[in-house]
Order: structure tokens, then sequence, then C-alpha cells
């Protein structure tokens, strides 16, 4: 277990992971990342790392859990993508705080892909985000963190993955 603990953070010194916001509050930047997985496998010159296996990432407010989670990074050793796939009937999920006075965004998908540096998250097949009281599912569906903007898409196959939406109403209070 304390080798497993030390790997993990070696990897994710090596990599700069804490030098990059990773989908939450402005503070969780400060924050460490810390990820347990049951395999690592990581190439410092190419800038990857791929954890396996019961995949738990957070940082601060962000979580992230999958079957697998590839982290790339760019020239300057920041975070640039975050990658997860889900496994067979499991989905990877995504959830963080967009501000101190919103609640949590959940987001859900065979696929999850974070852009660090345009704060995007893709849901890819079998999407499903809440935020707030609203609902959106479809195929495919983009949230733009810093905007609050979700773009969805249906399939274009024969599938059942039409953009299905539930919208509730705001309370002024």
């Amino acid at each position: 277990m304390m080798t497993r603990t030390l790997t993990v953070a070696l990897a994710c010194a090596a990599l700069g992971l804490a030098s990059h916001a990773a989908l939450a509050l402005e503070s969780d930047a400060s924050q460490p990342i810390e990820i347990a997985a049951d395999q690592l496998d990581l190439d410092d010159n190419a800038g990857t790392a791929v954890y396996t296996g019961d995949v738990d990432m957070q940082q601060g407010s962000m979580r992230l859990t999958a079957a697998r989670v590839e982290i790339e990074r760019n020239a300057q050793g920041e975070v640039s993508t975050v990658t997860a796939h889900g496994s067979g009937s499991e989905r990877a999920y995504l959830e963080q705080k967009p501000s101190p006075d919103e609640p949590v965004a959940k987001g859900w998908g065979d696929t999850v892909i974070y852009h660090a540096g345009e704060r995007r998250v893709e849901l890819i097949d079998r999407a499903q985000l809440h935020q707030g009281g609203d609902t959106f599912n479809g195929a495919y569906v983009e949230y733009f963190l810093d905007r609050r903007q979700v773009q969805a898409r249906s399939d274009d196959g024969e599938g059942d993955q039409r953009v299905r939406m539930t919208l509730t109403p705001r309370n002024d209070q």
C-alpha cells in the first residue's frame, strides 16, 4: 500500500499535475491531485500517464472515477487533457463544483474528456449531465465550465440516444 501511494505521488510530481486547474473551483488549482488505481503506466518523456483499474481521481471539489484514465501534458508540463473511459455497463463519472454558490455539476459517459486549457468537458456515448435541477442526455453532451453552456447531440446511427432535457424552473427569492 505504501509503495502504491509513493508511486502515485511520484507520478503526479513527474507530470506536474498540480500546476494546472483540473475541473473545479478556482481554489482547487492549488489543491493536490490524488489518484488511486490498480495500475499506472507513466511515460515522462511523452508526457503521458495511464491509470487502469477502478481509477479514482480527486482535486479539491473535483472527482473523476473510471475504469481507465489517460492524462496528457503539454510542452510546459501542464495537464492538457484528461480522458476517462468506462467499462461495460459502468460509465465514467465526473463531478465538480463550478462556483461556491452553485450546486455540484455531475456528468456520465462511456468516455469523458476534459480539455484543461479550454475548461471544457465532453461526455460521449450514453452521455448525461446534471446541472442544478436540469438534466441533459444524448449521445454527446459538451459542457463549457466557465460559460456554463451546454451543447448536446443525438447519435447519427440507429440508436436511441436522442437529446433529452429536463429544465427546472428557477425560483426567485
